[in-house]
């Protein structure tokens, strides 16, 4: 904590990507000021959220689903380009449009009870009581990697999506992929062309999705997902109820064979994975110089997705037994100051700007003292 004290607020937002920004721009249309009523905290270095830190091969074109934020359209896009810089440049913009005044980077270290029934956030840049908390903090900074027995004897390297920088790296190499999500997929597309050889490994079959990722699907996707976060169990990302997009790309990765799915192995050996039965979704094992139940890897690339980041608000105790916060709408349940968005059912970029509107709502409603929406 520095020397400045604590400064008193309306609401903080902790995160700056689409779902902080959305609600930014929404207490700023609703007679918010920045500085004076609200504030806007961001970890991230430069604007962007999540994606500043995206591979550079995951060009714009390639991005599953992005839905432009409120009240600034993303024009003229080059789907050439990585979406890091794209993306990037377009939330700067509207940062600057909306002036809203983002203070970063800024580590938001606790949210807890502070007096006369405010919230006390104390940060990287000194603590402000606040009335009310927007929480729009994403997965990133939880990326999600799964424990298998052998894990610890394996010889080559494990990195996660969140530390892929790109194909190249992994030429000449024996590449091992789990997830079977978009970034799974994208992953081994990229890779294959590159590496000695690939092995695509899920939990579950996937499941292709023909037609355009569009605004109805989204909400659709969207409505999935809430019945988790009501009974406060941890959320399933939305990702992972839309399907794969079933795309020129996807249709030639499954002819030539890349997109060869096979089940999770059972362990991690020092040279590779295994798998305790025999099946016919293992045959290609021999083609890679091993049998049915082992295959060789020099790496092993964990697309596993991402946990909510909100160690931040422990203090509160806002977890339910079953491990998740339980949310109606975006405010949570426990305590109807703390809202999330960007979080189960507004995880998606759809999905986020809708929350940011909701929630701003509802804080309206809470600091005028009237009744909360049911």
């Amino acid at each position: 904590m520095n020397d400045i004290g604590v400064r008193d607020i309306d609401v903080v937002v902790v995160g700056a990507g689409q779902a902080g920004l959305s609600a930014a721009h929404h207490l700023r249309r609703t007679g918010f000021e920045p500085d004076r009523d609200f504030v806007v905290l961001d970890h991230a270095p430069r604007p962007g959220g999540a994606w500043q830190f995206r591979w550079p091969s995951l060009t714009y074109g390639k991005v599953h689903g992005m839905h432009a934020l409120p009240g600034m359209e993303l024009t003229d896009a080059d789907p050439a380009r990585p979406s890091a810089e794209v993306i990037a440049e377009y939330f700067d913009r509207y940062e600057r449009t909306f002036e809203l005044r983002v203070r970063r980077p800024v580590q938001v270290r606790a949210v807890r009870e502070g007096q006369a029934g405010r919230l006390l956030v104390e940060t990287s840049a000194g603590s402000w009581s606040a009335r009310a908390l927007i929480n729009a903090t994403g997965t990133w900074d939880r990326p999600f990697w799964p424990r298998y027995p052998g894990q610890e004897t394996f010889r080559g390297r494990q990195l996660h999506t969140a530390q892929y920088a790109g194909p190249e790296e992994f030429a000449g190499q024996r590449v091992v992929v789990v997830g079977g999500g978009a970034s799974g997929t994208q992953h081994l597309l990229e890779i294959a062309p590159h590496a000695a050889a690939t092995t695509w490994v899920t939990r579950r079959p996937p499941v292709f999705r023909e037609g355009p990722f569009d605004e109805e699907a989204g909400r659709a996707s969207v409505a999935l997902v809430e019945e988790r976060v009501r009974r406060g169990l941890p959320p399933r990302s939305v990702v992972s109820v839309t399907g794969l997009p079933l795309n020129d790309a996807i249709r030639r990765g499954l002819a030539d064979g890349v997109l060869d799915r096979r089940p999770m192995f059972d362990r991690i050996t020092p040279d590779g994975v295994e798998w305790d039965w025999e099946s016919p979704l293992l045959e290609r094992g021999r083609e890679l110089g091993g049998s049915p139940r082992h295959v060789d890897a020099d790496v092993i690339l964990w697309a596993t997705g991402f946990r909510a980041a909100i160690d931040h608000l422990a203090p509160l105790r806002l977890r339910e037994p079953g491990g998740g916060i339980r949310v109606e709408g975006t405010r949570a349940v426990a305590d109807p100051r703390i809202h999330l968005v960007g979080y189960g059912p507004s995880a998606s970029t759809i999905g986020a700007n809708r929350a940011g509107r909701a929630a701003v709502r509802d804080i309206r409603r809470l600091l005028a003292g009237e009744p909360l929406a049911v």
